[in-house]
């Protein structure tokens, strides 16, 4: 685990406590967790941009064309 110097405006850090403790966790699990939340959805959302890369509207169009054209099952209409 390595250590990182942090310097945040007073009115975030008040904050940051604030929100730390009612979620009962030290300030550095707070902002542990956050970064990691942030880190996450960043790749998150990479995967899915390299994803869509790789889609094509043609294999799709073919795959919607052979659904048989019935109505929906009883619960399903919506």
């Amino acid at each position: 685990m390595s250590t990182f110097a942090l310097r945040l405006p007073e009115s975030l850090h008040a904050h940051a406590k604030k929100l730390a403790l009612r979620d009962q966790a030290s300030l550095n699990q707070f902002i542990t967790i956050a970064v990691a939340e942030k880190v996450s959805a960043l790749d998150t959302e990479t995967f899915f941009q390299e994803r869509a890369a790789r889609g094509s509207i043609e294999k799709f169009q073919d795959i919607l064309s052979r659904v048989p054209d019935k109505a929906p099952l009883a619960g399903d209409e919506r």
